[in-house]
This record gives C-alpha cells, sequence and structure tokens, in this order.
C-alpha cells in the first residue's frame, strides 16, 4: 500500500460520511446531527490517521476505534429512523453499507500481524 487514499475501505468510508451529510441536510436536532456525523467523519479520519502513524500497532489501533465508530453510526442510524429523523428506506440502505465497512476493516485487520 502507498496511501491509505488508495484504500477501498477509506473510499466506501469517506462517500458514506458524505452521504450521511446529504441525507441529515435538513435536520434541526443539532445534538442528533453533531453525534452522528462525528461518528461518519471518525470512520475514514481513522482509517486515514491510523495509516499515517507509520507504525502497525498504531494502524492495528486507529482501524479498531474507526470499526467501533461505524457501529457507533449503524446505532445512530437506528435510533434516527426509529424518531423519524431518517427515511426508513434510505436508513436501512446507510445501515448496511455501514456494515460492509466494519467488514472490510475487520478484513483488513485480520491481515495485519498483532505484534
Amino acid at each position: 500500500m502507498d496511501a491509505f487514499e488508495n484504500l477501498d475501505v477509506w473510499k466506501r468510508s469517506s462517500r458514506l460520511c458524505v452521504d450521511v451529510y446529504q441525507t441529515l441536510r435538513g435536520c434541526r436536532d443539532r445534538a442528533y446531527l453533531d453525534q452522528i456525523t462525528r461518528a461518519a467523519l471518525s470512520v475514514p479520519s481513522n482509517i486515514a490517521e491510523g495509516y499515517e502513524r507509520g507504525s502497525r500497532p498504531e494502524y492495528r489501533r486507529f482501524l479498531n476505534i474507526a470499526k467501533g465508530s461505524c457501529g457507533e453510526l449503524r446505532t445512530q442510524m437506528y435510533i434516527g429512523m426509529e424518531i423519524a429523523l431518517i427515511d426508513e428506506v434510505k436508513g436501512r440502505e446507510l445501515v448496511s453499507r455501514a456494515r460492509e465497512i466494519s467488514k472490510m476493516l475487520q478484513g483488513l485487520l485480520n491481515t495485519l500481524p498483532a505484534a
């Protein structure tokens, strides 16, 4: 790998983040909007930060943080659908994409030696 920008998981998580922002463009609940967008931003940001640290243990740590943020993002999407801040169909699609990204992160973690 020569740069995090070449990682498919980084590309897909960045695209998901943009789509979360676009989906919630009209959301007036500032607390919810802040929390869900921070979780969405955290995924590609942690992939990039861990990669740029240049240390395998740090990279693993930041990939785990990104994976955790995927779970947080899915939780917030479920809540958003339940309280009608996110359209059910769009929400399910975003949840599915976040789940795929989480699986990709786990796959990447599985390829990296623990030490």
